[in-house]
């Protein structure tokens, strides 16, 4: 309670807060986590928003490179001008930096600092944190000179009286430095002069320091530097074009109560009114207004969402030490409960992921490796084909399926079509009359369902391999095709598919394609986070989503719609990291990090998709970064969260842990 400065340098373990983690600071001013591994804008500034006193924070230090500046000083504002921090070398000696953690009236002063001098600190630091989240060992491995001189620029020499230890000649004033562009972490308010030294991976997030300046508006210091006015405005600009607050454009946070109460108001008004008379508000665009509202209620009360790992008993099979490695995975498109995966060893299995039951089993014993491809057929639910990365293609019928294994593989229930070789995906046409499948090479299958038979096969439909075919939802015969050839293109089988009804290029291979639930729209997502939303009609760009590269020629990319075609949502395989984003507008919404419990726990999305039956629930393919990684899918209802413990958890009756943002 009566801490007001807390330093976090170097807790190399410290990943994420829980919700009320900072609660019990009421006085807390001063934040440092510098080289943290915090990295979630929204948990964190979720978490920091308790701190009602904090006007200083840092998770980086921005270090002046120029001889005739410091960092405060150079940044201007209404803070006064700072000297050199390097003329602190020759007026302060390590004693009275490391004397910084002493009592000061009413406040303490915790910091990595306090362990030179022998103050047990760790036993205290445990009470506000969760286990596996703060960690000192790695503090000395840093400490150097640059360190010592970074803690005392900005507020952070309140501790120690610098005006006494300083002659009246140090201070003198500096000119504003003209602002622009950003110096490598999207900061488009730094001047180049400075250089980070430091930084936690929030920093690298676009638009990090517009983000924290907009959420956090009593914020006095970011990183060294002044929060002036005009940061202020710009941040509250940035925030307006590049961020969501709430969803479907709420401005400002409501209670389920206070949504329901207006609604049973408006339907007692609408009631006592006349015939003649017409109500307040508009039928139509209430459709899904009060819907829209409780959701937007929801999702403003935490930013942690409810994480869970889809656990299928082995007893249902009969072999309680048996486990699955899931590859694919799709949702029915008519029955909500029901989900169907295909495994690493060419298992197919249909479970009710509600209640994490098997409904159907087929072992592939050796018939199948990877599944692959998975759809769903619609006007006949109890069907789907599934593809495996060796070629072989079956279509399966859950109501002929055996519910269990048999100890013999079974032909029942299923019917086989001719191989394609290097599967990668499949899908079902609009009227379950066709199908298309396309692997590691240039050429488009057509197979007709009713016969069995492959139909055609296009050749050379790209200049190298596709990665995805997907039929249009409401039109039989058009369908898109997406190739590492960084091309996407349209067809339409009733023109004999010899050429594209168009063709759109962007600058990486396409991993992705698809069509939004209503065909309005084309979703394309290429390595490295370059997303785009195209017009279905011609191709032209409708939406460039603003996701920050990694640089990474194998970070693959991902992304599905979700909430009908309100919303996408996008994952990369070297990233831990799903990305909800505004169909309509592009902006970002909110992130769901996967962090498993401990270091060394890293998680990358494989795959994922959208609930299409719940609001803002969607599933994730995911695995572990380690050797002889484990896959596994994790459920994510951004509506619900688990108390005080946000994060993952395997465990389907406990939170989350805390290591993990939302």
């Amino acid at each position: 309670m009566q801490i007001h400065t807390l330093n976090l340098d170097f807790s190399t373990s410290l990943t994420s807060f829980q919700e009320d983690c900072f609660t019990c600071m009421p006085i807390l001013t001063c934040l440092s986590m510098c080289e943290t591994r915090v990295a979630n804008l929204w948990t964190t500034i979720a978490a920091l928003s308790k701190l009602s006193s904090l006007v200083e924070l840092r998770f980086q230090k921005w270090i002046c490179c120029n001889d005739s500046a410091s960092p405060s000083a150079s940044s201007g504002g209404n803070l006064e001008d700072q000297p050199d921090v390097r003329e602190l070398l020759t007026d302060i000696d390590e004693e009275s930096f490391l004397n910084q953690g002493t009592d000061e009236g009413t406040g303490n002063v915790f910091s990595f600092n306090d362990i030179a001098t022998g103050q047990q600190v760790q036993s205290m630091m445990e009470d506000s944190s969760d286990d596996n989240e703060v960690d000192f060992s790695s503090y000395w491995q840093e400490f150097d000179y640059m360190d010592l001189l970074a803690n005392f620029s900005s507020g952070w020499n309140r501790q120690v009286n610098l005006q006494s230890e300083l002659s009246s000649g140090t201070s003198r004033n500096k000119k504003e430095e003209s602002l622009h562009g950003s110096f490598g972490r999207h900061v488009a308010d730094v001047p180049s002069k400075y250089i980070s030294h430091h930084a936690s991976p929030i920093c690298f997030e676009k638009h990090y320091r517009e983000y924290m300046i907009a959420s956090l508006p009593n914020l006095k210091v970011l990183d060294n530097l002044p929060v002036r006015k005009i940061d202020s405005e710009r941040a509250a600009v940035t925030f307006s074009q590049y961020f969501e607050y709430l969803p479907y454009n709420r401005k400002h946070k409501e209670s389920v109560v206070s949504i329901l109460h207006k609604r049973e108001i408006k339907d007692t008004r609408s009631h006592m009114l006349s015939k003649n008379q017409k109500p307040s508000y508009s039928h139509g665009n209430s459709l899904y207004s009060y819907t829209r509202s409780l959701c937007a209620a929801k999702l403003g009360s935490s930013a942690w969402p409810l994480l869970h790992s889809l656990s299928v008993s082995g007893c249902d099979l009969g072999d309680g030490s048996r486990s699955f490695r899931p590859r694919q995975f799709e949702y029915h498109p008519s029955l909500s409960s029901l989900m169907v995966f295909g495994t690493l060893d060419g298992e197919v299995v249909v479970v009710n992921h509600e209640n994490e039951k098997v409904v159907r089993y087929v072992s592939s014993l050796g018939a199948m490796n990877s599944v692959l491809g998975l759809c769903w057929l619609k006007k006949y639910p109890s069907k789907f084909i599934a593809g495996s990365d060796s070629g072989l293609l079956k279509l399966y019928d859950i109501e002929h399926m055996p519910p269990t294994v048999t100890g013999m593989y079974s032909a029942a229930g299923s019917i086989t079509f001719d191989d394609f070789d290097q599967l990668t995906s499949v899908h079902v046409n609009s009227t379950d009359e066709l199908f298309l499948a396309s692997g590691y090479s240039k050429n488009v299958a057509l197979y007709d369902i009713n016969s069995g038979r492959r139909i055609q096969v296009f050749t050379d439909v790209h200049r190298e391999h596709i990665n995805v075919v997907k039929f249009s939802n409401h039109s039989p015969s058009v369908f898109a095709t997406s190739s590492f050839d960084q091309d996407v293109k349209l067809w339409d089988l009733r023109q004999k598919p010899i050429q594209p009804c168009y063709t759109t290029s962007v600058s990486r291979g396409n991993v992705m394609v698809c069509f939004s639930p209503d065909d309005q729209y084309l979703l394309a997502s290429a390595v490295d986070n370059e997303v785009r939303q195209l017009l279905a009609v011609d191709g032209r760009l409708h939406l460039s989503f603003d996701i920050a590269p990694t640089g990474s020629s194998q970070n693959y990319t991902r992304s599905y719609y979700m909430n009908g075609r309100d919303y996408i949502i996008s994952g990369s395989c070297d990233e831990h990291v799903v990305r909800v984003c505004c169909a309509q507008t592009g902006r970002r919404f909110r992130d769901i990090s996967l962090e498993g419990k401990g270091l060394g726990n890293s998680m990358y999305v494989q795959s994922l998709r959208g609930d299409p039956f719940r609001d803002f629930n969607m599933s994730i393919l995911a695995a572990y970064m380690r050797p002889n990684s484990r896959y596994e899918i994790v459920k994510v209802n951004l509506l619900a969260s688990c108390g005080n413990a946000k994060g993952y958890s395997k465990s389907r009756d406990s939170c989350p842990s805390t290591s993990m943002g939302g």
